[in-house]
């Protein structure tokens, strides 16, 4: 882990590039604490599961009264086949769809999980360096227990990205992506990748150089886990105290804000100024907690 300092920075969009949601910008203070390097990797992610038997949620069978829940009242039940362990797999479209459709590239996969990121046939087998994948919210929080750390709010996760710049819209400057910076979709989104980065999918941390506070992939490479509760708009409803700060914030209340899905933040390999951008350290993303995802890991803090 490394020490990010205490200090007071300004959160939110910069550039052509920010959405609705990183709006307004505020000034906001944060404690000191200390973050994982690089992203949880699967020799790291192995360790745990060989220290405790656990079982991420890709690994279990789908528990249809709980999706039900999710769904809109009196959709029938799938056949037994599909509500077997799985997760979301991306698979590149022979053709340009349209990019409003993310079904075009994510496939529902029997068998997908941490330990084999694409499917059944696949393997973690040299990729112990690379981040861990297929991780469900909860799944990072049996981790963090265990390693007795925590996931980062929101607020700590993009101080912690700027690396002591301050309003800059990459975490190296204001200068565009390219290869050399971070591992993202190079070419045609998303049926065709240069790999101009060496990389198609996820790259071994510390693949590319660090930030200003010494962390590794903060942006793109695979999404992170924060604790927050997504709302579009949360940081309207934040609080300023009479100096104009706002002082470690959480996010909003989940019984409050009647939101179930939660933050994530950093982009991934499939990001691309085309589709979604969010590599920028002010982009945020967000899943309903049961989601699990070949490009979505997390990394933690300690205060």
């Amino acid at each position: 882990m490394v020490w990010i300092p205490p200090g007071v920075y300004t959160m939110g969009g910069c550039g052509s590039l920010a959405r609705e949601d990183e709006f307004p910008r505020q000034r906001v203070q944060l404690d000191g604490f200390w973050m994982d390097a690089t992203e949880v990797t699967n020799a790291q992610f192995a360790a745990f599961v060989a220290a405790t038997g656990y079982r991420t949620l890709a690994e279990r069978p789908v528990d249809w009264n709980e999706l039900r829940q999710q769904l809109p009242p009196g959709t029938p039940k799938p056949p037994d086949e599909q509500l077997q362990p799985g997760s979301l797999v991306f698979v590149s479209p022979a053709t340009q769809p349209d990019l409003t459709d993310f079904q075009e590239w994510w496939r529902w996969t029997l068998g997908a999980c941490w330990k084999h990121p694409q499917g059944p046939h696949s393997t973690i087998a040299g990729k112990e360096h690379e981040p861990v994948v297929h991780i469900a919210y909860e799944d990072a929080l049996a981790y963090c227990a265990w390693a007795g750390k925590a996931l980062p709010t929101e607020a700590q996760w993009e101080y912690a990205a700027r690396g002591g710049l301050e309003g800059k819209v990459n975490v190296w400057g204001d200068e565009p992506v390219d290869a050399q910076r971070a591992n993202t979709w190079q070419g045609t989104f998303p049926v065709s990748n240069t790999q101009a980065d060496g990389y198609v999918l996820a790259a071994p941390v510390k693949s590319f150089e660090p930030n200003g506070y010494g962390l590794y992939d903060m942006a793109g490479n695979v999404w992170e886990w924060c604790s927050d509760v997504y709302v579009a708009d949360a940081y309207s409803a934040r609080r300023q105290g009479p100096d104009g700060l706002i002082r470690n914030p959480t996010g909003p209340q989940p019984a409050l804000s009647g939101s179930m899905t939660r933050v994530h933040r950093g982009g991934s390999f499939l990001c691309n100024d085309s589709y979604c951008a969010s590599y920028r350290p002010s982009a945020r993303m967000s899943s309903t907690p049961d989601t699990s995802l070949q490009h979505l890991g997390f990394r933690c803090v300690r205060p």
